[in-house]
């Protein structure tokens, strides 16, 4: 997913996909751990999906926070 398309997702939309990335990232560390990973590049996608997923939240809490004070 683009950044211009996350920054389209509403907050809870945002938490939902976080939630499912979080979840492929642990099932990846297992099965890594279980040595069943063959693409060991997806561990640093996922996490840094997961980091920009949380920075366009951040992004979008502290904007409606900023609103709310106007």
């Amino acid at each position: 997913m683009k950044t211009s398309e996350i920054r389209l997702l509403s907050v809870e939309e945002l938490n939902n996909k976080i939630a499912d990335v979080r979840r492929e990232s642990m099932n990846l560390r297992f099965q890594m751990v279980t040595g069943q990973l063959t693409d060991t590049s997806r561990l640093k996608q996922v996490r840094r999906l997961i980091a920009r997923y949380e920075t366009i939240k951040s992004e979008m809490v502290a904007q409606s926070q900023q609103e709310g004070e106007a």
